[in-house]
């Protein structure tokens, strides 16, 4: 199988790589995350004009027409900086939710404004009794004359205090735990009813609490009871985009141990020299490459059209990338010592980011015992 890129994605992880490593050094991240949103408005600007945010849509809506193997491409270099900004719940999340949910009079509505940076995009999906089940929704949807009233409480959503519109998943019918009557509703954040509570993540990240009380929504994604297949494929190709940043923090952990385990001087040598941390340097890197491989099948399992197949292929991906990169950023914190726990150093912050990743739409313990329950990744004939 081929993996080399072609000539415009070469340019494109070019461009990217480019742009991030003039504007997103360690220090400049720090000032962007104590600015006022948490991240750079200017950084948020210059990835409209490299076309990042405009990139898996169509051309006829608006976009780039790029696919999983482009978004894929971002996601590492957004991980190789643990960039604040919020590519990925704009984009890959509200952006997949507008690809496979909205009618095309919706999408020419809204994905311009996407890509010109204009409008940011929350989903709005996790309970506090949801846990990692994407169907365990007791917030609600009724019939409100001609449209819908949303009331319910979400969170954990993503940027949700700087999102312009979200969407929500809703019970339009069934009980609390039925894969059957949820609904996918677009939301304006600043219809009457919302209130949004914004709160700084462990890694530095934004999110918010939503309240919604009788919200009137804006538009219903594909059938009213219809949403969970969509939220579903996007989530799974969330996890590949996740996946594919996981690979670029844990290549910049990895080559930044190996530079202290060089500096850094103990009974008169570097600790490199010593051959037990040279093993688990060694372990560290088996470990990525065998993400590395995860992330680029994740990528083509993104694309499947068989729900279980594909839901299946991710619990794979989520639950070796999960396992690697908790390896990767423990054994990294312990060949530093303590200076990777403060918040001058990078190494602790790169930690929190994967250790935020490898939560995010299911732990690795979750999805081992998901894929175990499926039967393993090969079905028998």
């Amino acid at each position: 199988m081929d993996f080399d890129l072609n000539e415009s994605q070469a340019l494109l992880q070019d461009s990217v790589r480019k742009s991030l490593t003039a504007k997103y050094g360690f220090e400049n991240r720090k000032a962007y995350m104590a600015g006022e949103t948490g991240w750079s408005r200017e950084m948020w600007a210059q990835y409209a004009e490299l076309g990042l945010l405009g990139l898996p849509f169509s051309e006829e809506d608006g976009g780039f027409g790029g696919g999983p193997e482009e978004t894929m491409l971002v996601a590492e270099q957004m991980g190789r900086h643990i960039t604040l900004e919020p590519w990925f719940s704009t984009v890959v999340l509200g952006g997949g939710l507008l690809r496979h949910g909205a009618d095309a009079a919706l999408r020419g509505e809204l994905v311009p404004a996407i890509a010109s940076g204009e409008a940011l995009i929350s989903l709005a999906q996790q309970e506090r009794q949801s846990r990692y089940d994407l169907f365990d929704v007791t917030t609600t949807a009724k019939k409100d004359g001609s449209g819908w009233a949303i009331t319910g409480r979400k969170g954990m959503v993503l940027h949700g205090d700087t999102a312009d519109w979200f969407v929500v998943s809703a019970r339009v019918a069934g009980g609390q735990r039925d894969k059957s009557g949820i609904g996918l509703f677009l939301v304006s954040a600043k219809a009457p009813g919302v209130e949004v509570r914004g709160f700084r993540m462990v890694d530095g990240g934004r999110a918010a609490e939503v309240d919604f009380t009788n919200a009137r929504a804006h538009a219903v994604l594909g059938e009213a009871e219809g949403g969970l297949p969509i939220l579903d494929r996007v989530v799974d190709e969330a996890i590949a985009a996740l996946a594919a940043e996981a690979i670029g923090a844990m290549d910049v952990v990895h080559a930044t141990t190996l530079d202290y385990m060089k500096t850094r001087q103990q009974f008169g040598r570097a600790i490199g020299s010593f051959q037990a941390l040279q093993h688990k340097a060694a372990d560290m890197l088996v470990a990525i490459e065998q993400s590395r491989s995860m992330a680029y099948f994740a990528t083509m399992a993104a694309q499947g059209s068989n729900a279980f197949e594909r839901r299946n292929n991710m619990h794979a991906v989520k639950a070796q990338i999960g396992r690697s990169q908790r390896f990767v950023g423990q054994q990294s914190i312990q060949l530093h010592g303590g200076i990777a726990m403060t918040m001058e150093y990078g190494a602790g912050h790169y930690f929190k980011r994967l250790t935020v990743n490898e939560a995010m739409f299911g732990d690795t313990d979750h999805h081992l015992r998901a894929l175990a329950d499926a039967g393993g990744l090969v079905q028998a004939a």
